[in-house]
């Protein structure tokens, strides 16, 4: 049987500096959930499946699930906490809750972090672009025309 020492880690988590002791098998999400309190991720599969766990890593959506924690030392980690500015929502969560996009919610902090993402790279996405994108997020609820809808929302609202 190894040991197996725990290494800090240097990272910024919605814009704050963190300093974190993990150990090899440490997922990113169990880093989050477990060493900073961010409950909003949520493992939903555990396999990248389903999209629950999606936060940004660098701006890009990953399922955190799949990433091992010590790949974050030093790199920039957003989640549904890290959109809020200034005690106000970003577009994309006032178009969530204005267009009835979340019911039971488990996978709207994923959702919304997948079309943060996309709005970035793309701020005019057609309906084929934004169903591309969510295509990693698992929704039991809405059936997807509501999550769509807000989208296009926040998208006309950003011009």
């Amino acid at each position: 049987m190894g040991i197996d020492l725990a290494t800090n880690i240097a990272f910024i988590l919605n814009g704050e500096d963190y300093v974190c002791a993990v150990d090899s098998p440490m997922r990113l999400i169990d880093l989050l959930r477990d060493g900073c309190g961010i409950k909003s991720v949520r493992e939903g599969c555990g396999a990248g499946e389903c999209g629950a766990c999606t936060v940004l890593l660098d701006g890009a959506p990953v399922c955190s699930c799949l990433v091992p924690a010590v790949q974050v030392r030093g790199r920039a980690i957003t989640t549904i906490e890290g959109l809020e500015q200034d005690g106000k929502l970003d577009a994309l969560q006032q178009a969530f809750i204005d267009n009835d996009a979340a019911q039971c919610g488990f996978c709207t902090p994923g959702m919304i972090l997948t079309a943060k993402a996309l709005l970035a790279k793309n701020p005019h996405p057609t309906d084929a672009d934004i169903r591309t994108a969510i295509a990693g997020n698992i929704c039991r609820c809405t059936g997807y025309i509501p999550i769509i809808k807000a989208i296009q929302a926040a998208a006309r609202d950003r011009e």
